[in-house]
C-alpha cells in the first residue's frame, strides 16, 4: 500500500494512453514502495465539470487532485515531505505546475479496508496479547 487516487481535470476529458503506469512507476519511488505495493486509479475530469468560484468559465487552470490512502499514516514530518514529491513527481509526470496539484492524505486503511475480503486488521502492540 498506499492506494492513490489521481483526478486530472483536462479540456478533452482523456489522459494519454500509459498516464495511469508512469504514474504508478513514478510515485513508486517517492513512497520507497516493492514492486506491486502502489497502486493508482487514474480518472479524468472535462474542463466541463469544473469550476471555481469567482473564475469565468474556462479561464480556470486545470489541476490535479491527488487523495493517497496509506495503511497506517506516517509521521506529520513524513507527510509534508511526501505532498512536496507527490507534488512535484506528479506534476512532471503530467506536465503541470507543481502549484496545481492538490494532495490529500485519506484516513489510513488499516481496520476499513479488505483487500479480497481480508480486512486489513489492527497489529497488535509489542507485548500484548490478543485474543
Amino acid at each position: 500500500m498506499p492506494i492513490v487516487d489521481i483526478q486530472l481535470v483536462a479540456p478533452d476529458g482523456n489522459a494519454p494512453a500509459g498516464t495511469a503506469a508512469m504514474l504508478a512507476e513514478a510515485l513508486g519511488l517517492v513512497f520507497h514502495a516493492d514492486v506491486g505495493r502502489v497502486w493508482v486509479r487514474l480518472s479524468v475530469l472535462p474542463t466541463a465539470c469544473y469550476a471555481e468560484n469567482g473564475v469565468a468559465d474556462g479561464e480556470a487552470p486545470n489541476p490535479v487532485f491527488v487523495c493517497v490512502t496509506h495503511a497506517d499514516l506516517p509521521p506529520v514530518e513524513s507527510l509534508v515531505t511526501q505532498a512536496r514529491a507527490i507534488s512535484t513527481t506528479v506534476a512532471g509526470c503530467l506536465g503541470r505546475a507543481p502549484e496545481l496539484v492538490h494532495v490529500e492524505f485519506a484516513p489510513p486503511g488499516r481496520g476499513r479496508m479488505a483487500f479480497g475480503g481480508n480486512l486489513l486488521v489492527q497489529v497488535a502492540p509489542a507485548g500484548s496479547t490478543s485474543k
